[in-house]
């Protein structure tokens, strides 16, 4: 089967980008959220986005033109009745990912495959909400989509072959580098080792051997990481690593997954990082 046309539900600063770069490799998108001012907005920051690449020389005029034009704003689900690939970009939870794919089934065509962008939860039991499990795999993209080369491609228990076959073809496609996780297990790849990371740099806090701000000095120039750890913390939000931590103590039984008493204090506090203005560090608003 050749994907042509991919719906993407969900028009957060993730399942924006995504529409993007599919837009961008020549697929038709149709972008949805439950109210159309999302979706707008997400048009809003591609714009914006695109532009830059515009003055810098990378594309035209144009070409801008054309990749936005291979967007279709929606507010109805409905819309992906003929999508070859729908994506589902929705707040990490596990409840409503299982009506979002439950929803799908009953839309999309008997041949459409279905993916999760979850960063964490089990392919499986999002799949187990259709009646086409061995067409649902994880595309696991990291943020912001557009520049960031990975996707993980997750196999639940049914996937088959080629739906993992089709779903790496699109990433890389899209210009990412794809790796199979070959078996169903929470946070995956990346956010299992960056998980033991983030638990540790707040340890290490609490212990008091080191500053935030040392910490992070430290993780970029001993390690070479672009970012430190509370940096990369406030960048991705703060509530999200929280209930990453809360579902891995959870599926692991094992309590070095708790999250540590600093985290949840900035969780009480509403400090949930640069989205807010404040994290672990300040921000202008």
């Amino acid at each position: 089967m050749t994907i042509t046309k991919i719906g993407v539900m969900g028009a957060g600063s993730m399942g924006g980008g995504i529409a993007q770069i599919a837009a961008q490799a020549g697929y038709q998108v149709i972008l949805n959220d439950i109210d159309i001012t999302f979706v707008e907005k997400a048009l809003g920051r591609m714009d914006a986005f695109l532009s830059k690449s515009v003055e810098k020389g990378k594309m035209t005029g144009e070409q801008k033109e054309e990749i936005l034009g291979r967007i279709s704003k929606s507010a109805d689900l409905a819309d992906f009745h003929d999508v070859d690939l729908a994506i589902e970009v929705i707040i990490e939870d596990l409840e409503p990912k299982k009506k979002a794919f439950s929803q799908l089934e009953s839309i999309c065509k008997p041949e459409t495959y279905l993916a999760s962008n979850t960063s964490s939860m089990p392919i499986t039991v999002l799949a187990n909400a259709t009646n086409r499990p061995e067409r649902v795999a994880g595309m696991h993209f990291f943020n912001p989509p557009p520049l960031m080369r990975l996707v993980e491609i997750i196999r639940g228990y049914y996937t088959s072959d080629e739906t993992v076959k089709i779903t790496s073809e699109v990433a890389q496609k899209m210009g990412k580098t794809t790796v199979e996780v070959k078996r169903d297990t929470p946070g995956f790849i990346v956010n299992r080792v960056m998980m033991a990371q983030y638990i540790e740099a707040i340890r290490l806090l609490e212990e008091g051997v080191a500053s935030i701000e040392d910490i992070d000095k430290a993780v970029k120039l001993g390690l070479n990481h672009p970012m430190g750890a509370f940096e990369l913390q406030d960048f991705g939000g703060i509530d999200i690593g929280y209930y990453v931590a809360e579902y891995f103590c959870e599926e692991y039984k094992d309590m070095r997954w708790t999250p540590p008493q600093a985290l949840k204090a900035l969780m009480r506090s509403g400090r949930l990082g640069r989205k807010t203005g404040a994290g672990w560090y300040d921000y202008e608003k």
